[in-house]
């Protein structure tokens, strides 16, 4: 966590402030550098598929992705956050109650200690997700971390899964606005311990891709992503795949809950039509999203790099929460942002460009470059003139 404290002094007439920040270009494309947590920077190869002519299909390296043999995909035209309505219509009724595990915890501001009713909560995405479960009428409960950055201990989670009986457990498997990733494995695990007939829903769309999932082997029901975090596809497609028990969740309440677009119905027959390659409409795909999808994903398996992402590990940074979002700041390091020692070097020199327009004293102007790259020689290549080049030498 970056902490900044309050500038001592902003001008906001200042002209400097309205030039185009050329310093903060990529050295060969010479363009914006994107290092905000997603959309992300992205690889000129799934660009140029943008450029395909229109075809439509479903892509059988999604089963690659998501370690899901048994898994149906789902590729639909909307953000992730289509993935919560879809979940929700499909496999909900109203009075059913489901456990949302929330990497947040129970804010009570000083002043508001005498209104225990008045409390915010922390742990964005959760809490959304559990907003979009109640308007489909399901009772929510939340299972909160005790500290902002941290995450429920799987005994509180086998404490609360004593209390009531869950028609489903959603767990956010990183949590954008704090960092926080969430042990999909070890929540699975005590679920199944507990409730086996349970379904568990994991939002992933800031981690697939660069956090493990192992959707079979922990037995998660259904896994929603979009397409612009670590799969490093433009904003614009709601993933999600279906395993065998929600499926037939689904199939009991197809017929009772009124639905549209939402509704599975609809999209598995055109996903089932579109991998048999048999031509097919419900809705417009968005056809080249799915072409770069395609690439997307088939690198992704066929150069085997998802144990590679764990095996190194992924840290995602925070910068949402209402209560501390003015004591930090996130950048975001996906895709091929993470090969590129350049991009790197112009976010720390931007950052520190700021800091000085912004009024502050740095004491040594430039070090935290230097600093960087002498931590990064020889390590990551350094991009520049289309010449893969080595950081140092």
């Amino acid at each position: 966590m970056i902490q900044v404290p309050t500038p001592p002094h902003f001008d906001e007439t200042n002209p400097f402030h309205k030039i185009e920040r050329k310093d903060i270009m990529t050295v060969t494309e010479k363009k914006t550098l994107c290092m905000n947590p997603g959309p992300i920077a992205f690889e000129k190869d799934v660009l140029d598929a943008f450029a395909h002519e229109g075809i439509s299909h479903v892509d059988p390296y999604f089963i690659d992705v998501f370690l899901a043999q048994d898994g149906q995909p789902l590729v639909v035209t909307g953000s992730g956050t289509l993935g919560w309505d879809m979940v929700a219509s499909n496999l909900l009724e109203a009075g059913d109650d489901v456990l949302v595990i929330n990497t947040g915890r129970r804010f009570i501001p000083s002043f508001l200690l005498c209104l225990p009713y008045l409390m915010t909560y922390l742990g964005y995405f959760g809490d959304h997700f559990g907003d979009c479960l109640t308007q489909y009428g399901a009772t929510v409960t939340h299972l909160r971390s005790p500290v902002v950055g941290s995450r429920p201990s799987v005994a509180d989670l086998t404490k609360t899964l004593s209390t009531t009986q869950f028609k489903a457990v959603t767990i956010t498997h990183v949590d954008t606005s704090t960092g926080v990733l969430a042990s999909v494995a070890d929540y699975t695990a005590a679920i199944r311990a507990a409730q086996p007939h349970a379904l568990v829903i994991v939002d992933s769309v800031c981690a697939l891709g660069g956090e493990e999932l192992r959707m079979k082997a922990w037995d998660v029901d259904v896994v929603l992503t979009g397409s612009q975090k670590c799969l490093g596809v433009p904003a614009g497609l709601s993933i999600l795949v279906i395993r065998p028990r929600a499926l037939k969740v689904h199939e009991k309440l197809s017929a009772a809950k009124p639905k549209y677009y939402c509704d599975w119905t609809n999209w598995l027959a055109i996903m089932k039509n579109y991998e048999a390659r048999r031509p097919s409409y419900f809705a417009t795909p968005a056809v080249n999203h799915v072409l770069a999808l395609h690439k997307c994903t088939k690198d992704l398996a066929t150069f085997h790099l998802l144990p590679k992402v764990y095996a190194r590990g992924v840290s995602l940074a925070g910068g949402l929460h209402k209560d501390i979002k003015t004591e930090y700041f996130r950048i975001g390091h996906m895709g091929p942002s993470t090969r590129r020692a350049d991009h790197a070097i112009q976010t720390v020199a931007a950052i520190e460009a700021a800091l000085i327009e912004c009024g502050y004293a740095i004491p040594a102007p430039g070090q935290a470059v230097q600093g960087l790259k002498a931590a990064l020689k020889g390590k990551i290549p350094l991009e520049a003139g289309g010449v893969s080049k080595v950081v140092g030498n």
